[in-house]
């Protein structure tokens, strides 16, 4: 048994009984450390904070998100596990692709109540999935905290880069997550469920993973899947993507191209097309757009160059989506 008051000439024993430096009221108190000691310490300008009922972090700086994470699974308790955005996070997908996050989003088991406060928003279920683990924190897996992120997400934008960087990573298909979003509440899934719906083609995949990319240039397409005519009406080709301002097209090609003869000829003809009517073309594979995004930028920003110092070319657009 700790001796009364022996924690206090001790700080060790607070910190083995503690997280990451973030421990439970009632561990604190098993150490003989009267509640009314615990109260004062957590005061404005005392040595310690509390983050949520129950949980005490032992320091007075700003929480790290790894604390602001044990606090949570502390405060959840037992078969908890981390999911939506931060546990995307966790999982790997790239910061670029995920928002910041306003809280933690936890799954508990559906007989356990626990209500949620402060940073934390608890959900029961009867779906627990088994945890994966990372350093230390059980997260959902990947497919379940993806959907449980853009159920929440209200930015369909926002939604539509965290799905691409998910399914380009190659670690979540696009049916696969259309499976969980249907087992799921349908709150919040319209926009998912459309954008997903679509991507079971790889070839809406690449080209969504491209509109995603190309926010990133100081001068984005004018136009997607536009049909182009030369100036006698002849038909040029409907690329992926068009700048109508300087006569760049960008094509995403997929790898069937390369081996069927047929696929090839077309790619061949089309480009001939371009050339003779004056058009610079961009073509990149879909693998480029995941494994080398920056290259890809940055042959698009040359060729936009390129482009814009020669006189645009006698070229119209029929449509434009």
């Amino acid at each position: 048994m700790v001796k009364r008051g022996r924690w206090a000439q001790h700080p060790e024993l607070l910190l083995a009984r503690s997280r990451n430096g973030v421990v439970r009221v009632a561990d604190l108190e098993s150490l003989e450390m009267p509640s009314k000691t615990i109260y004062s310490r957590c005061l404005p300008g005392g040595p310690w904070q509390r983050l949520l009922p129950g949980i005490v972090l032992l320091h007075d700086q700003k929480p790290t998100s790894t604390e602001l994470v044990t606090a949570a699974l502390l405060y959840s308790g037992a078969e908890a596990m981390l999911t939506g955005l931060e546990a995307c996070r966790l999982h790997g997908l790239r910061p670029s692709a995920l928002p910041d996050a306003p809280g933690l989003h936890l799954l508990i088991p559906h007989g356990r109540k626990v209500r949620s406060v402060g940073f934390v928003t608890t959900e029961r279920t009867v779906r627990l999935p088994s945890p994966n683990t990372r350093d230390g924190v059980p997260l959902a897996p990947l497919i379940r905290a993806t959907t449980d992120a853009v159920r929440r997400l209200t930015d369909p934008l926002v939604s539509e880069e965290l799905l691409v960087e998910a399914i380009q990573q190659g670690r979540c298909h696009p049916k696969a997550l259309l499976r969980e979003l249907d087992h799921g509440t349908q709150r919040g899934t319209a926009v998912p469920r459309r954008l997903l719906t679509d991507w079971v083609d790889i070839r809406s995949m690449a080209e969504s993973r491209a509109k995603v990319l190309s926010r990133r240039l100081k001068t984005p397409p004018s136009h997607w899947n536009a049909e182009l005519f030369d100036a006698s009406g002849r038909y040029l080709g409907r690329p992926d993507a068009w700048w109508d301002d300087v006569g760049l097209v960008w094509e995403i090609d997929s790898f069937d191209f390369h081996f069927r003869r047929a696929g090839y000829q077309r790619t061949l003809d089309r480009n001939t097309r371009y050339a003779k009517s004056g058009i610079v073309v961009v073509q990149t594979l879909p693998s480029q757009l995941l494994e080398d995004p920056a290259a890809v930028l940055t042959d698009l920003t040359t060729a936009w160059q390129i482009a814009a110092s020669r006189p645009r070319p006698q070229v119209r657009l029929a449509t434009a989506a």
